[in-house]
This record gives structure tokens, sequence and C-alpha cells, in this order.
């Protein structure tokens, strides 16, 4: 069983900050740093560290090799990563305040150059025993849906950044849903509650998609997962948080990474709720992705 993450990589530029910029304000940052990042890429990394056999497909432009080499030492398959001449990486400006939350702008760069010839290439390799994961950071996704259909691959959607994109994807076709409650009250077309109940959330969104299993993260609140015959709230581990930048990411990555492995629904939310705050302790996005043995002894 094997698992392709077709998605974004991105070289991200993270400024602190005393505060989010503001219209027409000019704004000192305290530091810069260059990360490796994108949502696809970080997901990888975190299923290659939980210790599932992980291949990556995408688009870099020239400058993006060292993504590529990053990608290759976190023991991720990159043949089906294309390289272009003919465009600049993806690449994020992201605002990290002294709350350790953040704000990003993403120029897609290559990551929104995708075509069809090369997915129906990378779609040969795979069959009805494996996953795809996908975020809303690449183009041609309904194709790509469409073809790991095809197949009979299962697919897990991540549907961030939301936007009007992640609406016109064959959503009935999907198996998986991980997403936040911003994303959630969007994909069911409602109006934004400050205060929810979690898991009546989830529900609206499994009456939607009945043959779903939904993920829903909320941050501070913890995390509910829903399927058919199960519900598992899962509260989060608190720790001092310095960057929320891949904390998500993270998540993603090892309640799959668990659920690959055999391990229950309660036990992979759980690890993922370890790995995410193992995250959040850190700073930068694909650095801050902690590796399985990290996990396993976190309390």
């Amino acid at each position: 069983m094997r698992i392709l993450s077709f998605g974004s990589l991105n070289i991200d530029y993270v400024y602190l900050v005393d505060h989010f910029v503001s219209k027409g304000e000019t704004l000192s940052a305290k530091t810069l740093n260059v990360f490796i990042g994108g949502k696809g890429l970080n997901q990888s990394v975190a299923l290659s560290r939980a210790g599932i056999v992980t291949y990556h497909a995408g688009a870099v432009g020239t400058d993006g090799q060292f993504l590529l080499d990053a990608l290759v030492e976190a023991g991720v398959n990159t043949d089906y990563v294309r390289t272009r001449a003919d465009v600049r990486t993806g690449n994020a400006i992201i605002q990290n305040n002294a709350d350790g939350d953040n704000c990003i702008i993403l120029y897609g760069g290559a990551n929104q150059a995708i075509e069809r010839e090369q997915i129906d290439e990378v779609f040969e390799h795979f069959t009805g025993e494996d996953y795809l994961l996908i975020q809303n950071e690449i183009n041609n996704l309904p194709y790509i849906v469409d073809k790991a259909k095809l197949v009979g691959m299962k697919v897990i959607l991540n549907p961030s950044p939301m936007d009007e994109k992640v609406l016109a994807l064959p959503l009935h076709r999907i198996d998986y849903f991980i997403l936040n409650e911003i994303e959630a009250f969007q994909i069911l077309g409602e109006e934004h509650e400050d205060s929810f109940d979690g898991e009546q959330l989830a529900e609206r969104l499994r009456v939607r998609f009945p043959e779903a299993t939904i993920v829903l993260t909320m941050g501070g609140k913890g995390s509910v997962c829903l399927t058919g015959t199960e519900c598992i709230n899962q509260p989060i581990y608190q720790v001092q948080v310095i960057d929320t930048t891949a904390a998500g990411d993270t998540f993603t990555g090892y309640f799959l990474g668990g659920l690959l492995s055999g391990e229950t629904l309660t036990d992979s939310m759980n690890i993922a709720s370890k790995a995410a705050a193992i995250a959040v302790s850190r700073a930068g996005a694909m650095p801050s992705i902690p590796h399985k043995e990290e996990v396993k002894v976190f309390a």
C-alpha cells in the first residue's frame, strides 16, 4: 500500500513581525527566514516521517531543486515531480506574529502549471490498492480526482486554501475529508458560527457526503473524526506555541500515517494530535515536522 501526494512545493519566506501588516502600513520585520514548504510537500514529509511509503507528484521551476533534495532526504520518492524551465517555483510570503499565529500570501508558479499529460503518466504507476492525497494549491484537481478514481484509488482531500475551485471538485467522490471548521462551513455553504459544536458540524458534512470519513480540526478545541459507525473527539496537547505554519499538514500526515499503518481511528487521531503539538512548538514549516520516534515518546 502506497500513498501519492499530488501537491504543491513552495519556497517559504517567513517574516517575524509584532503584528500583521495593515492596509497602507509599512512594517519592519524582526527576522527573515527562508524555509522549504508547500502544503503538498509538508504533508509528504509528514507521511514519510510517520513511516508510510510516500510518492510526491507536482512541479517546480529550476530554482526549486533544493526542495526535491529535501524530499529525497526525508525518504519521499520524487520520480513524478517535473522541473520546468518556463516558470518559477511556487512561493509563500508568511507573516508570523508575537502570538505564534500566521497569515500567508501564495504565488502558485509551477504548482499551477500541472499538465494533463503529466497527470496521465503519473497514474499509470498506481493501482486500486493505493491512496491519493490532494490539497488546493495545484491546478487540474478535478482531472486528478477522475484519474485516481479510474484506477480505483481512495482519495483524501485537504481543501486548503479554500476557494471556489474546491466547490467545483467532484466532492461526492472523496473518501476522506480532512479540514478545519472554516473550510467545513464554506463547503456546506453556511455562515461561520463563532460558537459551534464540532461533532454537529462534522455530522452535517456526513449528511452531505454519507460515504466519506470526516476529520474536522478546530485548533485549540481539538479535532473530531466521524464515520458511519464511529465518532472520536480528540483534545489537543498543550504546548508553548511558537509557529502554527505546518500544524495542519503535520496532523494530516500523521493521521493518515496511523490509519495506513493499521492503527485504529482513535489511535490515529491521538498520534496526529501529538505530532501537531510538537510541530507548533517549533519554527518553520517542514523543519517543524517531527519524526516518528519523537511522537512515540511525546507525553
